[in-house]
C-alpha cells in the first residue's frame, strides 16, 4: 500500500481532491427522502408502527414532522445516500479506487500490473478491490473467510484478472493466507508481489469514503435550492455546489472498521457557514456480542480504542473493530459527537421499515444507523433536548449512509422468519447468518471480519 507520508492530509479540501479523482470511475449515488419515515422517526413510539395492528399513520397530525420539538420527542426529516446502488452495491467502491489510482501515480500502471494488489474481506471491499483492480487490468487475490455471502463471493470471482482464495474469520487465519500468497506470487513472478490494500485502515481509503460525505451534502444544497425538501420519495442529482451555507444538522453511518465513518467525519468537520455552525456526526453500531466497540471504547476514561471483536451480528458488514487511522480521527471530539448501539431486533425493525415503506433492498448493515435514529432512547432524547434548546420550530435535517444493499433474498426470507421480533440472546441466531464453517478448522469462532 502507498506510505502514510505520500498521502493526501486528512482534510475536506483533500476528499475534494480525492473525488475529483475518482469521480470517473463511481456513480454519484442518490439521495431518497420519505414523509412516512419521517413521521415514524418524529413520533413518540417508533415501535408502534411495527406492531399486529399499527396506528394510521396519518391519523394524528400532533406529532407532525412540521411542528418542531415541542413535546420532547424529536422532530426529523430524513435523508437516505444510497449506496446501496453504488458499483458493486456498496460505498467501499470510493475506497479502493481511491487506493488504486494513488498507487498508479505513485508506482506506475506497468509495474502494479506485474505485482498486483491483495486484501482481505468478507465481502464489500473485496468486491470493491476486485472490481478497481479489473478495470485496470492489475491482477487481484482477494482472501474472503469462508463465512462470507455467496453474493458477495460471486461478485468478487466476477472480475476479469481476480483470484478468490478463502480462509477463516480469525485474524490470524486471514493474514496467514495473504502472507502465503504474497510469498507465492514472490517465488512465481520475483519482485516485491502482490500490495496490501487494507479495507479501512490506511489514508487513501478514508479519504475515498469520505467523498460519499461530500456528495451528500451537495445533493441536499441542491435539494434545499430547489425547495424539493419534502415528498414521498425523491432523488436529487445535484450539481457540485461551492460555498453553501444550508447544511445538515447531524449525518449518521454505520461503524466497523471506521473507513466510513472517519472519512464523513473529516468532511463535516468543516465550520464555515455563516453561523458557524457544524453538522453533528453519530456513529451507529449492533450491540450483539460486543461489536459495539466503537461505543465501548469512546465511553472509556480515557478512551481507547478495542482491538478485537467477537461477534456474529446480522450486520456482517461492521463485523471489526474500528482501525487505528480510523479511530484517532472519530476519537476526535471535534470531528464525532458520539457513538450509538442497536439490537438484532432494532435493526430488523428498521430494515422492516426500510422495505415496506421506501421500497428499496438493503443489507443489515445499513439498518443500522436508521435503527438509531428510530429506536435508541439516547440518541433520541439528545436530539431533542437539542431541538429545545435552539427554540427552533424545524425538524433536525438528518443525513444517513445506506451503506450497502448487498444481501440475499434467501437471507432476508430467515430474518423475518416468524417470531422474528422476540429480542433473546439465543434466538436460533446461526440459522439467520450465514452457513457455512466460521473457521477452517470448524470451530464456532469469529474474530474482526473486515467487510
Amino acid at each position: 500500500m502507498s506510505e502514510p507520508s505520500t498521502c493526501l492530509p486528512l482534510t475536506p479540501d483533500s476528499i475534494r481532491q480525492t473525488h475529483n479523482r475518482i469521480k470517473p470511475y463511481i456513480h454519484r449515488t442518490p439521495v431518497l427522502t420519505s414523509r412516512s419515515i419521517d413521521k415514524i422517526a418524529s413520533s413518540p413510539n417508533p415501535r408502534a408502527y411495527l406492531a399486529d395492528d399499527p396506528p394510521g399513520i396519518w391519523a394524528d397530525d400532533s406529532h407532525s414532522t412540521s411542528n418542531g420539538n415541542v413535546d420532547g420527542v424529536p422532530k426529523f426529516h430524513l435523508y437516505f445516500k444510497m449506496e446501496s446502488t453504488q458499483r458493486i452495491g456498496a460505498f467501499k467502491a470510493r475506497g479502493a479506487f481511491s487506493a488504486v489510482t494513488h498507487l498508479i501515480e505513485e508506482l506506475g500502471l506497468d509495474t502494479l500490473r506485474k505485482r498486483g494488489v491483495i486484501t482481505h474481506s468478507s465481502g464489500n471491499h473485496a468486491q470493491a478491490l476486485a472490481l478497481a483492480a479489473s478495470t485496470y487490468d492489475i491482477p487481484g487475490f482477494i482472501v474472503m473467510p469462508s463465512i462470507s455471502t455467496k453474493s458477495k463471493i460471486s461478485g468478487t470471482k466476477g472480475n476479469k484478472g481476480v483470484e478468490v482464495i478463502f480462509s477463516g474469520s480469525t485474524a490470524p487465519e486471514r493474514e496467514k493466507i495473504v502472507n502465503e500468497v504474497i510469498e507465492r506470487e514472490k517465488e512465481r513472478k520475483g519482485g516485491g508481489g502482490p500490495i496490501l490494500i487494507p479495507p479501512y485502515d490506511h489514508p487513501d481509503i478514508v479519504l475515498g469514503q469520505g467523498t460519499a460525505g461530500l456528495e451528500m451534502e451537495e445533493q441536499f444544497q441542491a435539494m434545499k435550492r430547489s425547495g424539493s425538501v419534502k415528498g414521498c420519495s425523491s432523488a436529487v442529482e445535484g450539481s457540485t455546489i461551492e460555498g453553501g451555507n444550508e447544511r445538515f444538522d447531524a449525518v449518521l453511518t454505520p461503524l466497523g472498521g471506521g473507513g466510513l465513518l472517519s472519512g464523513t467525519a473529516t468532511w463535516f468537520s468543516r465550520t464555515d457557514d455563516k453561523q458557524g455552525k457544524r453538522t453533528l456526526v453519530f456513529g451507529a453500531e449492533p450491540s450483539f456480542q460486543g461489536a459495539n466497540d466503537g461505543e465501548r471504547g469512546l465511553a472509556s476514561s480515557p478512551p481507547k480504542r478495542i482491538e478485537h471483536v467477537k461477534s456474529l451480528t446480522i450486520a456482517d458488514g461492521v463485523r471489526t473493530p474500528v482501525g487505528v487511522i480510523p479511530w484517532s480521527l472519530i476519537s476526535d471530539k471535534s470531528k464525532l459527537e458520539g457513538v450509538y448501539s442497536v439490537t438484532e431486533v432494532e435493526i430488523k425493525m428498521a430494515l422492516n421499515l426500510i422495505l415496506e415503506r421506501v421500497k428499496v433492498v438493503i443489507e443489515p448493515s445499513s439498518a443500522v444507523p436508521i435503527a438509531v435514529v428510530l429506536f435508541n432512547e439516547r440518541f433520541r432524547k439528545f436530539v431533542a433536548k437539542k431541538q429545545k434548546e435552539e427554540g427552533s420550530s424545524i425538524p433536525w435535517h438528518v443525513g444517513i449512509v445506506i451503506s450497502g444493499g448487498n444481501t440475499t433474498v434467501e437471507a432476508l426470507s430467515k430474518f423475518f422468519s416468524e417470531g422474528w421480533m422476540t429480542e433473546t440472546e439465543d434466538t436460533n441466531f446461526e440459522s439467520e447468518r450465514q452457513t457455512g464453517q466460521v473457521t477452517i478448522d470448524g470451530s464456532k469462532k469469529v474474530e474482526d471480519v473486515a467487510g
